[in-house]
Order: C-alpha cells, then sequence, then structure tokens
C-alpha cells in the first residue's frame, strides 16, 4: 500500500509529459525523490480509490467472510463519498467519475458501469484486494472483477483487475519479479474461461463483446495474454534508458498499465526505488504506471523497500498504515 502511494507521488508530476522533457529534467532512471510540498507529498486518485477499496475490503469482513453483496455495498459507499470528496481534484478518470455519478442513481451497478472501458482506473486500485488474508483464490480472483466492475465493465478491465492482484498476491508469497509472467501466463490460461456469475450477476456479459459467459470473459484474458508476449519483448530487450511505453504502451488501458508497471520492476529486479523513478520516467499515465510498479515492489521487498525519509511525508499516511494492518489481520 506504501509502495503503491510512493509511486502515485512520483508519478504525478511527469505525467503528461514528453519522455524528452522529463529526461530533461531528470536523469536516468527518473526522478527518485518524493515532491514533498509544504511537508506533504500528495499522492492522485490512484492511492485515494486504492483506499476505498481497502476499506470496502474490511467492512465487508467485519462480520464474516468476504461475500460479493456486502462488499458491492461497501464499494459503492466509498466510491460515492470519494466522488463527492472535496480532495477529488487530481485529475480523477473520466470513466469513474462518469461511473459514480451514475451510481447516485441507479439501484443496480450494473446500471452504472461504463460497459466499454478498460482504463487503468480499473486496476490501478486493486491491490487491497490481493493483502486481504484468509481468502480462498477463487474469492480474489472474483473480488478483483468485481471491484473494477462497478466502474469499468469492459472484460479486459475485470481480467487486468484480477491479473494485477494475482501479481500483488504471488510476490507477497514470496515469487521472485523474473518468475512473475510465467506464474501469470499460466494464471491467464487457468482463468481464461470463468465468468464469476455469482459475484458479477447475469447482466453484465451481455453485449458486444461475447455471446456468452465464457466467451465475453475469454476476450479479456486474451488481451492480457498478449500484453504478457509483448511484456516478454520488452524485458529481453532490456533497455533501462528508452521510454518505458515503448513496448508495453502508454498504460492508459488496464492491460498496459500491468504490463508497463511490471516491466520497471523486472528491469530494476532489487532496486526498487529505481524501478519506482524508471516507471514515473515514462511517457504515459505515469502515475498509474508508477502507483502499480510500487505495489508490486512493495509487495516483493517489504517497507525496508523505501528510504525511511519517505513514510512521515506520504499523504494518507494514517490511513494506509491502519488499512493495511487491518486487511493483514
Amino acid at each position: 500500500m506504501f509502495g503503491l502511494a510512493y509511486g502515485d507521488a512520483l508519478g504525478a508530476p511527469t505525467e503528461f509529459l514528453s519522455y524528452a522533457e522529463i529526461m530533461r529534467r531528470h536523469d536516468v532512471p527518473g526522478p527518485r525523490d518524493l515532491p514533498v510540498h509544504g511537508g506533504v507529498a500528495l499522492v492522485t486518485d490512484d492511492t485515494q480509490m486504492a483506499l476505498a477499496v481497502a476499506d470496502a475490503l474490511v467492512a465487508a469482513t467485519a462480520d464474516g467472510p468476504l461475500a460479493p453483496e456486502p462488499f458491492a455495498a461497501h464499494l459503492r459507499d466509498r466510491f460515492l463519498a470519494w466522488y463527492a470528496s472535496p480532495d477529488n481534484n487530481r485529475a480523477p478518470g473520466n470513466t469513474c467519475l462518469r461511473a459514480c455519478e451514475a451510481l447516485a442513481d441507479v439501484a443496480s451497478w450494473v446500471d452504472a458501469t461504463v460497459r466499454g472501458s478498460k482504463g487503468c482506473g480499473a486496476n490501478m486500485r486493486v491491490s487491497p484486494v490481493a493483502l486481504l488474508d484468509g481468502i480462498s483464490e477463487e474469492q480474489r480472483c472474483a473480488a478483483a472483477q468485481l471491484q473494477s466492475a462497478l466502474t469499468h465493465g469492459h472484460p479486459t478491465a475485470l481480467a487486468a483487475s484480477d491479473l494485477t492482484a494475482a501479481a500483488v498476491h504471488a510476490l507477497r508469497a514470496g515469487v521472485a519479479p523474473h518468475e512473475l509472467p510465467g506464474r501469470l501466463r499460466e494464471h491467464a490460461r487457468a482463468q481464461r474461461e470463468v465468468y464469476h456469475g455469482d459475484w458479477l450477476g447475469d447482466r453484465l456479459w451481455r453485449g458486444p463483446f461475447g455471446t456468452t459467459p465464457e466467451a465475453f470473459i475469454a476476450r479479456g484474458w486474451d488481451e492480457c495474454l498478449a500484453v504478457l508476449d509483448r511484456l516478454d519483448t520488452a524485458v529481453a530487450l532490456a533497455d533501462r534508458r528508452g521510454d518505458p511505453c515503448q513496448v508495453t504502451g502508454a498504460g492508459w488501458i488496464a492491460e498496459e498499465a500491468l504490463a508497463t508497471g511490471l516491466l520497471c520492476v523486472l528491469l530494476y529486479e532489487g532496486e526498487p526505488v529505481d524501478a519506482l523513478a524508471r516507471a514515473a520516467a515514462s511517457s504515459g499515465d505515469s502515475d498509474s504506471i508508477a502507483a502499480l510498479a510500487g505495489a508490486f515492489a512493495g509487495a516483493a521487498y517489504g517497507m525496508a523497500a523505501w528510504p525511511k525519509a519517505w513514510e512521515p511525508v506520504i499523504e494518507y499516511r494514517a490511513d494506509l498504515a491502519r488499512l493495511s494492518g487491518a486487511l493483514a489481520r
């Protein structure tokens, strides 16, 4: 959770800048110092929404095991609270705004989700699902997809969120970063035609992306498998000076944000601060790419990965600590 926030804060100032402009301001691998203003390193909607998902998970499991209806209800409450907050002024994604506006007026989240969107807002906030102890793999996969589905209803948004949670969970369990692409490919193939109807319902899949639930979700997993191929290519190139977005994409869409964030961790395996710097020095959605890189590196290396000076200044420090502890318990 702290790694996600650190990456978010590092990447926020470079979002919307060209790679050449970023490199004029920073040496390779990129910015390595949190931008502190008034004693605080500000984050974006990426961290705010990850905290909302974490809070919903804690509330949904307060009185029993994780289940779809209470989790969806708590997600809805937290997303609407974020939507109405005066602190929701960090260039939030259009899909999240549109879906939250609709969530306030419809009975079912299925009627609010933006079915055609696979923006990275689906998976930049999913890491808390991977940190919740005491749930099964099926629950983790389904919960990761459900938190996406409230706003981003595209099958690739669901699959990329599931895959991102699988990555964080595997790294936390001790899988080495360089082993992760193969593990993720196995996960994608195993889940390719698994539609979690008891969590997602029987209406989300009906539309332009598939004639059956299995065909609907398979489209998303096929796009994730394709970006894993691009990730393998980028890892083989091992370019630690070029724009991380060149092969795996700019990260505005879910599967590319996952792949480019993970690429930076793989290029700088064992060097988590440099991995975040490289992710922040990307020409695309740099705060989301760096937030995901931070979540991956934090899961792999723990709090010892980060400079001690970062923790006292990161925005939402108390919430990050409280919810991290609650998820672990």
